[in-house]
């Protein structure tokens, strides 16, 4: 189809499935819903070109195609097989993608919590049956554990009980230490709880981090010393997530590492809010980690593993 300038798009936000990147179609216009492996294709259906594929019209007449993926490693889950650029399933609970022998998953149930407060006193997670993911419901109790309920979650006032518009002022904020980076080394992903929101819900809440670069050159062990530091970088940095690069630059510390068996990771933190930019040109923004403080201990993380993560080491001090 010829394009047509200045671009119109749907006014209705895009829904694409779990894990589907979206791209812009041929004419350079509109957000679409990438074609995956194995998928038809065409100019204005384009493939998933963050997951390495792309579209083959050799096969496939009218100016259609189908998307391949380009060489790279299998993956091996289980003792089955999955080619590089396929999606699957293990579980209902988990969407995974085979990317060059690397496994990535992203979880197709909402691990949300929920606090209890004045129109819900008593929540609770409850499996149904013929449904994957547990759902919450709201049990009703007698007003004397109504009362003592909600005493946990908002400051007392004896003129009056918060009401629903009012339940932010009323709220006593929870939050959680960040948890231990997801990687010992590249972009990973650090996450905590709180309730600092209007609906006072407890509410998972994540954030970019890196601990060292993967390709960052160390120094060398000096005599006596058993720990490495890692220096800051001479020259500014661009951060890279997804494919989409920082607007700005920056001069983050890193931790080193040890020759005696311990691990160095953040110890002392803070959040920034980073701006990135994409190869289509949108802007997003994300918080991410600066280390302050890193600290040695023996307390250190198993090969990472997207289903028997059991590293829960937590930073401490984190100033926004």
């Amino acid at each position: 189809q010829a394009c047509t300038y200045p671009c119109q798009c749907p006014s209705q936000p895009l829904q694409c499935p779990a894990g589907t990147s979206h791209v812009l179609d041929a004419c350079g216009c509109c957000k679409v819903c990438a074609r995956q492996l194995g998928e038809l294709c065409s100019l204005q259906k384009p493939c998933d070109h963050h997951k390495g594929l792309y579209c083959d019209f050799s096969k496939i007449h009218r100016g259609s195609g189908i998307c391949l993926a380009h060489e790279g490693a299998t993956c091996d889950l289980l003792g089955k097989i999955y080619h590089n650029g396929e999606s699957f399933q293990p579980t209902c609970k988990l969407q995974c993608i085979c990317m060059d022998g690397a496994i990535g998953c992203i979880p197709l149930c909402s691990d949300d919590l929920r606090l209890p407060s004045p129109e819900c006193p008593n929540p609770r997670r409850v499996k149904f049956r013929n449904k994957c993911c547990e759902e919450w419901i709201c049990e009703e109790g007698s007003e004397e554990n109504r009362f003592e309920t909600a005493m946990a979650v908002f400051r007392e006032d004896p003129a009056r009980k918060p009401e629903l518009n009012n339940l932010q002022e009323n709220c006593l904020v929870q939050t959680t230490e960040w948890s231990a980076c997801s990687k010992s080394c590249g972009m990973g992903i650090s996450a905590r709880v709180t309730n600092d929101n209007p609906q006072c819900r407890l509410e998972k809440e994540t954030r970019l981090c890196m601990v060292r670069p993967c390709d960052l050159p160390m120094e060398k062990t000096k005599k006596g010393k058993k720990c490495v530091r890692t220096p800051k970088p001479r020259q500014s940095l661009h951060f890279e997530f997804s494919g989409c690069t920082s607007t700005r630059s920056y001069r983050p510390k890193f931790c080193g590492s040890c020759t005696d068996g311990r691990c160095c990771t953040p110890y002392v933190t803070s959040t920034v809010e980073v701006e990135f930019r994409c190869p289509e040109g949108d802007f997003f923004q994300r918080k991410m980690m600066f280390i302050k403080m890193c600290s040695c201990h023996y307390d250190c993380p198993r090969d990472n593993d997207i289903f028997l993560a059991t590293y829960h080491r937590r930073m401490i001090g984190d100033h926004v």
